[in-house]
């Protein structure tokens, strides 16, 4: 009897001693796992964020499509426009401007542009692909056609949506877009009840439960919540 309950207490400060052990390394394994998926998370939702701008700047508008944002990557063109030459003080102390001095070389007239100095003054445009200006230095062209990919989330898309905000006091009507990665997508195989907590830690501090990139609420810059 003595050795049943020898082998008893034995067992039972085996496996206390091991659900102590995995108390205290359980969350810092999901905090190190979340911390290495969240960095590859938050560079796509930066490259989505480049490529939000040049679109807005083309069109005027964000695109809540991320098929639509790819294409725009792989296939789109953004204006370079090539500067020769610069006005002086005296030019525009004289009421030159860049869009004055420009419509002066367009005109043609030699005269005038001899009088004004804008001998050596270009303004010209041309068109090169938004892949090879933005994206060819840090993004193969697979990893673009799976920009829309959340990380470690087996397949699920970013979740893209835009609006257009009119500012209360002045009318102004601002386009905005946000990106986002919830918790779910990318840390449902890793400890249940890490998450749990963790999504639990965010809804009462009333932030957002993973990350995300911009704001369809208000402006902010297109800030990143990780930022």
């Amino acid at each position: 009897m003595k050795h049943v309950v020898r082998i008893s207490l034995v067992l039972s400060i085996i496996v206390l001693g091991y659900l102590t052990v995995m108390s205290i390394l359980t969350p810092i394994h999901f905090e190190e796992e979340r911390m290495l998926r969240e960095k590859a998370i938050i560079s796509n939702l930066i490259h989505i964020r480049k490529a939000q701008i040049e679109f807005k700047n083309q069109y005027g508008h964000y695109t809540a499509s991320t098929d639509t944002l790819i294409d725009f990557i792989l296939n789109g063109k953004m204006p370079v426009v090539l500067k020769e030459g610069t006005l002086t003080d005296e030019q525009l102390l004289a009421g030159l401007t860049e869009k004055k001095a420009l419509q002066i070389v367009k005109s043609g007239n030699k005269k005038e542009i001899a009088a004004n100095g804008l001998e050596n003054f270009r303004r010209d445009t041309s068109y090169v692909s938004v892949y090879e200006s933005l994206f060819v230095d840090v993004l193969t062209v697979d990893k673009v056609k799976e920009l829309d990919i959340i990380p470690f989330s087996n397949g699920q898309k970013f979740e893209m949506e835009t609006r257009m905000h009119t500012n209360a006091n002045s009318g102004i009507v601002i386009p905005l877009f946000e990106a986002r990665a919830p918790y779910d997508a990318y840390l449902s195989d890793l400890d249940r009840q890490e998450l749990v907590n963790l999504k639990d830690q965010q809804t009462k501090l009333e932030k957002y439960t993973g990350l995300k990139v911009g704001s369809v609420e208000e402006p902010n810059n297109n800030a990143g919540n990780w930022e």
